[in-house]
C-alpha cells in the first residue's frame, strides 16, 4: 500500500521537496537568528552606536529590549 501512495503521490514530489527545503532554511534562519553569539555581537554594536552618538538612549532601549528577547529561553521559536 505504501508504494501505491507514492506512486500516486509521485506528481507532487516537486512541491513536496520544495516544502521541505523551505522548512530546513526557515530552521537554520531561526537558529542565526537566535544564536546567543550574534545576538551578543549585535548588543556591542549597539553599544558602540549609542557611545559615538549614532543613536539617542530611546532608541538604544527599543533595540536592546529586541536583542534581549532573543536570548530568551521560552522565545516560541524553541517549541516548535
Amino acid at each position: 500500500m505504501g508504494l501505491l501512495r507514492e506512486i500516486l503521490l509521485l506528481p507532487l514530489a516537486p512541491a513536496r521537496g520544495a516544502g521541505w527545503v523551505l522548512e530546513q532554511v526557515v530552521a537554520e534562519a531561526e537558529r542565526q537568528y537566535y544564536d546567543p553569539s550574534v545576538v551578543q555581537r549585535e548588543l556591542a554594536g549597539l553599544e558602540e552606536e549609542l557611545i559615538s552618538g549614532l543613536i539617542d538612549e530611546g532608541e538604544f532601549d527599543r533595540r536592546e529590549d529586541e536583542l534581549l528577547e532573543r536570548l530568551d529561553p521560552t522565545h516560541d521559536w524553541l517549541t516548535r
